[in-house]
């Protein structure tokens, strides 16, 4: 009883903290890193969509993915808005290190 309580509150849980899509998992995935697996894919993005809840938050993190310089870019921006995005995103980071130390 209890396995089947805690799948509907994972399923429901999933399916509603989902806004921005798949962008982090498959930004991850295609990293061609080799500590890049689909668990640990799966688990940074499910840390980000509670997180970085903006889609656009979203497709700037699975950019660094692609291209590492530019979060160095955007770290360094006296942009304010890429200062407050750089905020979240190490709180992402945080968040993720923790909840995803187990499937790396």
């Amino acid at each position: 009883m209890k396995k089947v309580l805690l799948s509907t509150f994972l399923l429901t849980f999933m399916a509603s903290s989902a806004p921005a899509g798949d962008l982090i998992r498959k930004a991850c995935v295609r990293s061609g890193r080799p500590a890049a697996s689909q668990e640990l894919c799966v688990c940074i993005q499910q840390v980000a969509d509670t997180v970085l809840t903006k889609r656009r938050d979203q497709r700037l993190a699975a950019s660094f993915f692609r291209n590492p310089h530019k979060a160095q870019v955007i770290r360094q921006s006296d942009n304010p808005r890429n200062e407050v995005f750089w905020l979240r995103y190490k709180e992402w980071g945080n968040a993720a290190e923790k909840s995803c130390e187990k499937n790396s």
